[in-house]
C-alpha cells in the first residue's frame, strides 16, 4: 500500500502587530504612540489644573450632546488612548444667526454662552466634541456672524477705522465686540478675563472713553459713618488694597466717638494758565499790567463769563519768562470740576485781547502754570479747585480703646515722619502720611478723574496735645482738590450712585456749588480718619503685622469665572460685620479686618 505524506500546512498568520500600521519596526511605532499618549496626557492634566485653580467646574457631557462612533482604523484606536470609541457632538446647535447682535468674543468660563458652538456640520464631518477641546483656541469662543466677521477682517486689514465703529454700525456695544475680536486677532493675545457685557458704552460715547473693548472691574468698600459737620456720611472707596478700607473705617469710628469732625472750604477757584509771547519783554510787560489793573477787572469779567452761566472770573495772575507771559485765571465753576468751562472763559479773554495786542501770539491755552495734574509750588501756595481744613479733637480714652496707643506717641510720630521725615525727602505738598490712597479710592468710586490725585493730595497733617496733654488734636489742610458732582465719569452710573450715596448726586440748583464743596469736604473728611488711623498703626507696630497677613495672596484670580463666583447674601455678611464690631467696639485695625474677613469665610467658603 502506498502512503501518501501530506503537504505541511502553511505556517499560521502572525498576530496583528500595531507596528503594521506604519511602515516602521513594532518598536518605532510603539515610541511614537507612547509619545502621543504622554503629550495627550499632559495637556488634558494642565487644562485640569486649570480649571481646579479657577474653580472652573469640569464639562460634563451627556448623551444628547455626543454619542459613540466606532473606530475605522487602529491608528484612531491606539490616538483615542486604545478605547475604540470616538466622540462627535450632536449637531443640535443653534445656528449662530441668531446671535447677530449679541456675540460675545471670548465667553466667561463656566457661563451658558460658552456652550454654544458652531452651525451644524454635514453628517460625514461631524464637529468635534467640547469635551475634547480645541487646540487653537481653549476659551471655546463664538462664531462671529457673517456680517461682522466681514468687518473684523477689514479692521484688522487697515481698510475700516476702528474708531468709526460706533458711528458707522450705530450699536456700541457690537461695536465694541468688534473692535476687541480685531484687537485679539492682531495681537494674538487673549482678553477673555476682561468684561464685554454689562456696561452701557453708549453712555461713554464722545464723553469718557473712546475705542472701548471692556471694562475693568474695581471693588468697592464703605467706610463709616463718618460724622463731620453734624452729619453722617458713608465713604465709598474703590482700591484694590487689602486693610485700606478696614483701615479708614477705624478711623471714621474713632472721629465718630469723639463728637464728629469740622470742615470749612478756604477756597473754591479752577486755574487755567495759557502762555503767549510778546515781541520783547518790555512788551510782554505792558500785557501783564494791563491784565493784573483791576479797572479792567470788570471788563475782562464780563468777558470771560460769557462761555457760562456758572462761569465767575475771580482773577488773574500773571508771570513772566522773557517775553513769554503766563497767565493764571481762576475762576468758580459750580458744582463741575471745571476745567472745560475755564478753558472756554481763557479763549474768549485771549480773542479780546488781541484788538489792544495784536502783536500777541498765544503760544498755548495752558502753559503749566495752573499746574493741572502735576506737583507744583503755585497749587500747594495759591490752591487749586477747593482748599480745605479739617479737624477733630479725639479723646484718650478713645485713642487708647480704638486706636490703641497714645496721645504723646502720635505727636511725636507726627512730627518725626511727616514734617521733619518729607522735609528730609524734599517733598511738595506731602507733609502726610498716606492722604492720596484716601483721595484716589474716592475718586475712582464718585467718577472723578484719577490723575488729578497728583494735586488733589497735597496735604499736611498736624498732631497737637490739648487740653493738658490728655486729648489729641489732629488737623489736614489741602488746598487743592479737584472734584465735580456733573460731568465727566459722574454720570455713569456706578459712579452716580456712589455720589448719590453720599446726597451730592448731580448739580445744586438752590445753590450752585455746594455739592461740589461738600463732596470736597467728604474727601478730606475721609483722610483725616485715614491719617489718624495710620499713624496709631505706625504707633503701635501694626502696620506690618496687618499687611502680612491680610494684604497677601497666593491665589490666581485672573481666570475665575464671574458666573462660577458663589453668592453671597450681602444683607447676613454686613449684619454679621456689623454686630461683630458693636459687640467689641475696641478693635484695631487689623482685628476688624479679620471680622470682615472671617464672616465671609463663614458665608462663602468658596470665595475664602
Amino acid at each position: 500500500m502506498e502512503v501518501r505524506r501530506r503537504a505541511p500546512l502553511p505556517p499560521p498568520p502572525g498576530r496583528v502587530q500595531a507596528g503594521d500600521a506604519l511602515p516602521l519596526p513594532i518598536r518605532h511605532t510603539n515610541l511614537i504612540f507612547s509619545a502621543l499618549f504622554a503629550a495627550s496626557l499632559a495637556y488634558l492634566m494642565r487644562r485640569w489644573r486649570e480649571k481646579i485653580r479657577s474653580s472652573t467646574p469640569l464639562h460634563v457631557v451627556g448623551s444628547p450632546r455626543c454619542s459613540p462612533s466606532s473606530a475605522s482604523s487602529p491608528r484612531s484606536s491606539t490616538s483615542s488612548a486604545s478605547s475604540g470609541i470616538g466622540l462627535s457632538c450632536s449637531p443640535s446647535s443653534p445656528p449662530a444667526t441668531t446671535r447677530r447682535r449679541n456675540f460675545l468674543v471670548g465667553p466667561a468660563r463656566g457661563s451658558s454662552a460658552a456652550a454654544a458652538v458652531a452651525p451644524p456640520a454635514p453628517p460625514s464631518s461631524p464637529a468635534q466634541c467640547s469635551l475634547l477641546g480645541s487646540p487653537h483656541d481653549d476659551a471655546a469662543r463664538e462664531r462671529m456672524p457673517e456680517e461682522d466677521e466681514e468687518i473684523v477682517s477689514s479692521v484688522v486689514a487697515g481698510k475700516v477705522p476702528s474708531y468709526v465703529l460706533e458711528t458707522k454700525l450705530g450699536d456700541c456695544r457690537r461695536a465694541a465686540g468688534i473692535r476687541r475680536e480685531a484687537v485679539r486677532r492682531i495681537t494674538g493675545r487673549q482678553i477673555e478675563g476682561l468684561p464685554l457685557d454689562g456696561f452701557d458704552y453708549a453712555s461713554i460715547l464722545g464723553q469718557c472713553c473712546e475705542l472701548p473693548v471692556g471694562y475693568v472691574q474695581l471693588p468697592v468698600g464703605i467706610a463709616g459713618p463718618l460724622l463731620l459737620d453734624g452729619q453722617r456720611f458713608y465713604v465709598p472707596m474703590a482700591t484694590t488694597e487689602g486693610c485700606l478700607v478696614a483701615s479708614t473705617n477705624r478711623g471714621c469710628k474713632a472721629i465718630a466717638e469723639s463728637g464728629g469732625a469740622v470742615s470749612v472750604v478756604l477756597r473754591d477757584g479752577m486755574t487755567r494758565a495759557p502762555v503767549a509771547r510778546l515781541p520783547t519783554a518790555r512788551r510782554a510787560a505792558e500785557l501783564k499790567a494791563f491784565l493784573e489793573d483791576s479797572v479792567n477787572f470788570n471788563t475782562l469779567s464780563m468777558v470771560f463769563n460769557r462761555s457760562s452761566r456758572f462761569a465767575r472770573l475771580q482773577g488773574v495772575q500773571c508771570a513772566m519768562a522773557g517775553r513769554n507771559l503766563y497767565m493764571r485765571f481762576s475762576c468758580c465753576t459750580g458744582d463741575a470740576m471745571g476745567m472745560n468751562m475755564v478753558s472756554k472763559g481763557v479763549q474768549n479773554v485771549l480773542d479780546y485781547l488781541q484788538d489792544d495786542f495784536p502783536d500777541m501770539d498765544v503760544i498755548s491755552i495752558s502753559g503749566n502754570f495752573c499746574s493741572d495734574k502735576k506737583p507744583a509750588a503755585v497749587n500747594w501756595i495759591e490752591g487749586r479747585g477747593k482748599s480745605v481744613v479739617c479737624e477733630a479733637v479725639i479723646k484718650e480714652d478713645v485713642v487708647k480703646k480704638v486706636l490703641k496707643t497714645n496721645v504723646q506717641s502720635l505727636v511725636e510720630l507726627n512730627v518725626i515722619k511727616n514734617l521733619a521725615g518729607s522735609a528730609v525727602a524734599g517733598a511738595l505738598g506731602g507733609f502726610n502720611a498716606h492722604a492720596s490712597n484716601i483721595v484716589t479710592a474716592i475718586f475712582i468710586a464718585t467718577g472723578q478723574d484719577p490723575a488729578q490725585n497728583v494735586e488733589s493730595s497735597h496735604c499736611i497733617t498736624m498732631l497737637e496735645a490739648v487740653n493738658d496733654g490728655r486729648d489729641l488734636h489732629i488737623s489736614v489742610t489741602m488746598p487743592s482738590i479737584e472734584v465735580g458732582t456733573v460731568g465727566g465719569g459722574t454720570q455713569l452710573a456706578s459712579q452716580a450712585a456712589c455720589l448719590d450715596l453720599l446726597g451730592v448726586k448731580g448739580a445744586n440748583r438752590e445753590s450752585p456749588g455746594s455739592n461740589a464743596r461738600l463732596l470736597a469736604t467728604v474727601v478730606a473728611g475721609g483722610v483725616l480718619a485715614g491719617e489718624l488711623s495710620l499713624l496709631s498703626a505706625l504707633a503701635a507696630g501694626q502696620l506690618v503685622k496687618s499687611h502680612m497677613k491680610y494684604n497677601r495672596s497666593s491665589k490666581d484670580m485672573s481666570k475665575r469665572s464671574r458666573a462660577h463666583q458663589t453668592k453671597v447674601k450681602d444683607s447676613e455678611v454686613y449684619g454679621d460685620i456689623v454686630m461683630a464690631a458693636d459687640a467689641d467696639t475696641n478693635s484695631s485695625c487689623s482685628e476688624f479686618f479679620s471680622i470682615i474677613s472671617s464672616s465671609v469665610r463663614t458665608q462663602n467658603p468658596v470665595e475664602a
